[in-house]
C-alpha cells in the first residue's frame, strides 16, 4: 500500500501506558514509510514526555477547575478543535487511543467532518459519574473499528459489549531496556537512596487498579523476614484522582511502622522524566505488577528486557503472555500470596532469562506491532471506501 497519513490521538503528554503505546506506534509506522501526526491535548507549556519522530500537534487545553467531568471535557473539546484546524479529513485513518479523543471523533463524525475512526481499548474502567461512563461507552460504539492491546479485553468487547474487537499486542524496545548498566544506574540509586536492597518496584503510581494497598501488606511481610528491602512506588502521573486511595497508603504505611521517603523503607518518586526509567528497572530486584485490572502490562516486559524479574496478578491478560518460565505468579486479593511470590523472585525466580525470556520478548516488538496494525488499517480503508462509492 502506498504511503498512509496517520493521525494517532492520545489523551495526555505524561508516561502512561496508553501514550507510550502511542509513541511507540507511530516511531515504528514512520519507520515502515508512513506520515504520521501525533494529537495531543497539552495545557501551555507542557510537551510530551517523549518526542516521535514525527510531526506533534498539541492540541491547547485550558486546565478545567473542578471535577473530572470538566477536565474530560476541556479535552475533548480541545481535540475537537485542534483536528478541525489541521485538516481531520485528509487523514487516511483516524486512531483514537482513549476513551477522550475517541468521543472528538465521535462527535466530529457525527457532523460529518470525518469519514469514520479507529479505536483502541487498552481497558475500560467504572466510573460512578453517569456522563463519564456515557464518553466511555461511545468512544468505541461509534468506532468503525475496535482494536484491543490483549485477548481478555476483545473477549470482552466481543462478549459484553457486542463491539467485534480483534487483538493488536504491544511491543518493547529492548535496545532502550536493556540489562546493560551505564552512569545513570548509580546516579538513580543515589537520587532515590536504594541502599542496598532488596528493591521491589512498583511502577504506575499509588492506584486502586494497580493494587497498591495489597502491594504494601505483602511488602511489609517481606520486610519481616529482609529489613533492608525497600519499596519504590515510581510514577503515577494521571489525569484521575487517585488521592483519597494514597491517603489511605500513607496512613497504613505509618500502622505498619513503614517510613516513607529517600532512604527509608518505601519510596514513593512521583513522576519521572524518561530517561531514568531504563536505570530504575535495572536497579530493582524484582518488579511487581499485581494489579486488579490492565489493558496490557507493558511495564512486565520493560523489566524482563531490563535483565529484572517480575511478580505478576494471575489474570489475564497476564496469564495470556506469560508463564512459569518468564514469572512469577500471585493472587492480587491475597497479600500472603504476593509476598510468598516476592521472597521467591528475590531468592530463587526460576525465571528462564537464557531461552524463554528473549524468546518472549521476540514475539512482541514495536515493528511487529506496526505491521499487525497496517493490517486493521487496509481493512478499514478498503470498507471505508466501499461505503463513500
Amino acid at each position: 500500500m502506498s504511503t498512509l497519513r496517520i493521525a494517532l490521538l492520545t489523551h495526555s503528554v505524561n508516561p502512561r501506558g496508553g501514550v507510550v503505546h502511542t509513541l511507540e506506534l507511530a516511531s515504528a509506522l514512520t519507520a515502515l514509510g508512513h506520515d504520521v501526526t501525533v494529537f495531543v491535548p497539552a495545557a501551555r507549556g507542557e510537551t510530551l514526555f517523549r518526542l516521535p519522530p514525527c510531526r506533534v500537534v498539541y492540541a491547547p487545553v485550558v486546565l478545567a477547575q473542578g471535577d473530572t467531568v470538566a477536565m474530560v471535557e476541556a479535552r475533548i473539546d480541545a481535540f475537537r478543535r485542534a483536528l478541525t484546524g489541521h485538516g481531520a479529513a485528509a487523514f487516511d485513518v483516524l486512531h483514537a487511543q482513549d476513551s477522550i479523543s475517541g468521543n472528538a471523533l465521535a462527535e466530529l463524525k457525527a457532523q460529518g467532518l470525518v469519514h469514520g475512526f479507529m479505536r483502541t481499548v487498552h481497558h475500560l474502567d467504572h466510573f460512578d459519574d453517569p456522563r463519564l461512563m456515557a464518553w466511555q461507552r461511545r468512544a468505541y460504539q461509534d468506532a468503525d473499528e475496535v482494536l484491543c492491546v490483549s485477548d481478555r479485553w476483545t473477549r470482552e468487547m466481543q462478549a459484553e459489549y457486542r463491539i467485534d474487537a480483534f487483538t493488536v499486542p504491544n511491543g518493547v524496545d529492548v535496545q532502550r531496556f536493556s540489562s546493560r548498566t551505564d552512569r545513570h544506574d548509580a546516579q538513580v540509586r543515589q537520587r532515590f537512596g536504594l541502599d542496598g536492597g532488596p528493591i521491589v518496584l512498583a511502577v504506575g503510581g499509588i492506584e486502586a487498579r494497580k493494587n497498591t494497598l495489597a502491594l504494601l501488606e505483602a511488602f511489609a511481610v517481606v520486610r519481616s523476614g529482609l529489613p533492608q528491602a525497600q519499596l519504590v512506588i515510581a510514577g503515577g502521573a494521571s489525569l484521575l484522582d487517585h488521592d483519597a486511595y494514597s491517603r489511605r497508603l500513607l496512613q497504613r504505611a505509618s500502622e505498619l511502622g513503614l517510613s516513607i521517603g529517600p532512604h527509608e523503607s518505601v519510596v514513593v518518586t512521583g513522576p519521572l522524566e524518561d530517561a531514568v526509567m531504563p536505570a530504575l528497572f535495572r536497579s530493582a530486584d524484582v518488579l511487581s505488577m499485581v494489579s486488579l485490572r490492565e489493558g496490557f502490562g507493558l511495564v512486565v516486559l520493560e523489566a524482563l528486557a531490563s535483565g529484572t524479574p517480575v511478580v505478576v496478578s494471575s489474570i489475564a491478560p497476564f496469564t495470556e503472555y506469560l508463564d512459569d518460565a518468564t514469572c512469577c505468579w500471585a493472587d492480587p486479593l491475597d497479600a500472603d500470596s504476593i509476598a510468598a511470590a516476592l521472597v521467591r523472585a528475590l531468592n530463587e525466580s526460576g525465571i528462564d532469562f537464557e531461552h524463554a525470556v528473549p524468546a518472549l520478548l521476540a514475539r512482541f516488538s514495536w515493528a511487529a506491532s506496526a505491521r499487525r496494525h497496517m493490517d486493521a488499517y487496509r481493512r478499514f480503508a478498503a470498507k471505508r471506501a466501499l461505503l463513500t462509492h
